[in-house]
């Protein structure tokens, strides 16, 4: 096993936000390769909101996102289980995180929330919408989904 310097750990939980202690065993398990512990977090943050899945969730924001044009934006509803969650800036970070992404994805390939989910994050392609809001409930502890969504475009005349 290799050694874990705290420069390891401090980067690690730059990039991903997971709390030390995770992050001490992801990179443990990774031998102290970050690569491979960012992936790690990632797998347990899915099976973690998995199972969370079933709870529900009534409360939440609705957020939204206009272009810097004035000619696109979009409204989006997501959900927690609590509002002391809902007024959290880390929940307000992914709400707009999620707004900014459906007003920057062409309205054809956004028909469900899987559809959303599934696309790659503007911000960091390496990451997907879903892996944001995985890691977004690892983080907070509770059942984080992406209800509703919309994109509106000004047409042009």
């Amino acid at each position: 096993m290799s050694h874990i310097t705290v420069q390891q750990l401090k980067e690690l939980r730059q990039r991903t936000g997971a709390g030390m202690l995770d992050c001490r065993q992801a990179l443990e398990q990774a031998e102290g390769n970050i690569e491979q512990a960012i992936e790690h977090l990632r797998k347990q943050a899915a099976v973690e909101a998995a199972k969370r899945a079933a709870r529900l969730t009534g409360e939440g924001q609705i957020g939204s996102y206009i272009h810097h044009d004035a000619k696109v934006g979009a409204l989006v509803e997501v959900n927690c289980e609590t509002d002391f969650v809902a007024r959290t800036d880390d929940f307000r970070s992914l709400v707009r995180y999620v707004a900014e992404q459906v007003a920057a994805t062409p309205a054809d390939t956004l028909e469900t929330e899987a559809s959303l989910l599934e696309q790659p994050w503007i911000r960091d392609p390496s990451r997907t919408i879903g892996d944001l809001v995985n890691e977004t409930s690892a983080r907070v502890g509770e059942n984080v989904r992406v209800r509703r969504f919309t994109r509106f475009r000004v047409r042009d005349v």
